[in-house]
């Protein structure tokens, strides 16, 4: 039976099995939506992922990921956009709902947030021509605070949803409720994403009390601390209603575990708590 309204980022298997495995196993539970890794794709080839997609009819809610427009120097900046130019081309390829941009934090030895930022927003608008030419939109995806110098400057919805402004048509953002369930401003945010109509995915997860590690201990939902159900009827009355989009990073407990029983979690996890 066909699992509606739920998405798997494939990063919540990738230790157990490679893209042509994975996707028999989600097919197997009735999940016909995923979202690939840039990594998982190349590793068994674009036009073999791009087979794959479309003999088993998949959606793709999502590839990941671009972004990381931050750079000590000119040199470094562009190798930037031309990696995001060929993360469009293979997001086109595999007919994706959006381009993820984890669009970087602080180049080497900087203090200059703000200098960041404007790498990430020129970045943007120098890739969004070609981004609008092969009908992919890009979806900025702030993450949380503890993220801000290594792997992303824009923390906040509100932040995210400012660029989006400044940049125009072909720019969205990614909710993912790991990186904004905390933030005190997130109701009118996700208010402000609707009336804009920029939101292109929503990620879920759960935060855990305690986390023990920043990037790899990413909590199956409901077994954390995050109001799944609650920002979830935000983003719908603002008028997204796509598949949510499961993306678990757990190096000591998900990603030990069996790729069929991880799966089978987040189907009956999905249907319970989201």
């Amino acid at each position: 039976m066909q699992v509606e309204g739920l998405s798997i980022n494939l990063a919540t298997i990738r230790e157990q099995c490679g893209f042509a495995e994975a996707v028999d196993i989600c097919l197997k539970h009735g999940i016909t939506a995923i979202a690939p890794w840039r990594d998982q794709v190349a590793a068994v080839g674009l036009d073999e992922a791009v087979r794959i997609v479309k003999s088993n009819g998949l959606k793709l809610t999502g590839l990941c990921r671009g972004g990381f427009f931050p750079a000590e120097d000119a040199a470094g900046r562009e190798k930037a956009i031309d990696d995001n130019r060929r993360a469009i081309d293979e997001a086109a390829a595999l007919g994706a709902d959006c381009l993820v941009l984890v669009v970087g934090g602080l180049p080497g030895g900087s203090k200059n947030i703000d200098g960041a930022r404007r790498m990430v927003e020129d970045g943007i608008a120098t890739v969004l021509r070609h981004a609008r030419a092969a009908g992919v939109p890009l979806a900025i995806e702030p993450l949380h605070p503890m993220y801000a110098a290594d792997r992303a400057c824009v923390n906040t919805l509100g932040q995210a949803l400012d660029m989006c402004e400044a940049l125009g048509a072909g720019v969205g953002v990614a909710i993912d409720v790991y990186h904004v369930w905390w933030d005190p401003d997130l109701a009118n945010q996700i208010a402000r994403a609707g009336e804009m109509k920029a939101i292109l995915a929503h990620h879920i997860c759960d935060w855990l009390v305690p986390t023990r590690d920043m990037l790899t201990d990413r909590g199956m939902m409901g077994d954390g601390v995050i109001d799944l159900k609650g920002i979830r009827r935000r983003i719908e009355a603002a008028g997204f209603h796509g598949a949510q989009e499961v993306e678990i990073f757990s190096a000591e407990n998900w990603w030990k575990r069996p790729a069929e029983e991880v799966i089978a979690t987040c189907v009956e996890r999905y249907r319970s708590c989201c």
